[in-house]
C-alpha cells in the first residue's frame, strides 16, 4: 500500500513498510472499537424521562471486566508489536552485512559531500571521488556508509530506500544500503539545521554495473584533471 506513494527500492524497505501496515492495522481496529463503545455508551446510557442515574463505583466484577479483558488483549498486542520492531531495527541499524564498498557522507549547511571510493575500490586513498549533491551506487550492490556532520545536526533521508539516519557533529555514524531498483531519487535532509534546510537536497543515482562503471571511469579522469 505504501508503495503506491513512495516506492520500496532497497533490501529493507518491504519490512519497514510491512511493519508500519501492521501498525496501522493494528491501532485503527483498537480504535474502531474504542469509537463504536465509546457511542454505544452515550445512547445506551442518555438520559431518559422517569429513569433514574445509576451510580458505578467502578468495582463491580461485571463491569471491571469491560477494562480488564481489552487491557489484557493490548499488552499482548504490544508485545507482537515490540517483537517485530525490533526485529527490524536490528536489521536496519544493528546488524551490519558484508557490504562491497563504502561511501563517505559529509553533510554541512546547506549541501551534501558524497565520496566515493574510485577505480581501487577503497575510500580514503589518492583516486577517491567527491560530488556535491549526487551519490552514485550500483544496483543490487551493498554499501556502507560513513555519515558526518561539519557543522549542525542533519539528518540523511533518502525516502525509496527507508533511510532516515540523523548525524551529530563530532560523530562518526555507519549504516548499510542495498538499492533493489535502478532510477534517480531523491535524497533528503530531515532535521532542521538552519535557513537553508528547505533547499539542502541532493539526488542518487542508481546505476546498473556497466552505466556505474561509465560513471566511474568518467568521474576518476575528472577528478584527475581537476588536481
Amino acid at each position: 500500500m505504501i508503495e503506491r506513494y513512495v516506492p520500496s527500492n532497497s533490501s529493507y524497505s518491504g519490512d519497514i513498510d510491512q511493519l508500519f501496515l501492521l501498525i496501522t492495522a493494528i491501532v485503527g481496529f483498537w480504535f474502531i472499537c474504542t469509537m463504536a463503545m465509546f457511542l454505544w455508551l452515550v445512547w445506551r446510557f442518555r438520559a431518559q424521562p422517569g429513569v433514574p442515574a445509576l451510580y458505578i463505583t467502578g468495582k463491580e466484577p461485571e463491569l471491571k471486566r469491560w477494562i480488564t479483558i481489552p487491557h489484557a488483549l493490548i499488552i499482548l498486542v504490544d508485545v507482537v508489536l515490540i517483537v517485530g520492531a525490533i526485529r527490524v531495527w536490528y536489521n536496519v541499524k544493528q546488524f551490519m552485512p558484508e557490504t562491497e564498498e563504502t561511501i563517505g557522507i559529509v553533510a554541512q549547511q546547506w549541501a551534501w559531500t558524497f565520496v566515493h571510493a574510485g577505480p581501487d575500490g577503497e575510500l580514503d586513498t589518492a583516486d577517491d571521488i567527491a560530488m556535491i549533491d549526487e551519490m552514485h551506487v550500483q544496483v543490487g550492490r551493498t554499501y556502507r556508509f560513513r555519515l558526518e556532520s561539519k557543522d549542525v545536526l542533519h539528518s540523511f533521508s533518502v525516502p525509496v530506500w527507508r533511510i532516515k539516519q540523523d548525524t551529530i557533529p563530532g560523530r562518526v555514524i555507519m549504516g548499510w544500503f542495498k538499492p533493489t531498483v535502478e532510477g534517480e531519487f531523491d535524497i533528503q535532509c530531515t532535521e532542521m539545521c538552519g535557513i537553508g534546510h528547505g533547499i539542502m537536497g541532493a539526488r542518487v543515482f542508481v546505476e546498473s554495473e556497466a552505466q556505474h562503471q561509465a560513471w566511474l571511469g568518467q568521474a576518476s579522469d575528472s577528478s584527475v584533471a581537476a588536481r
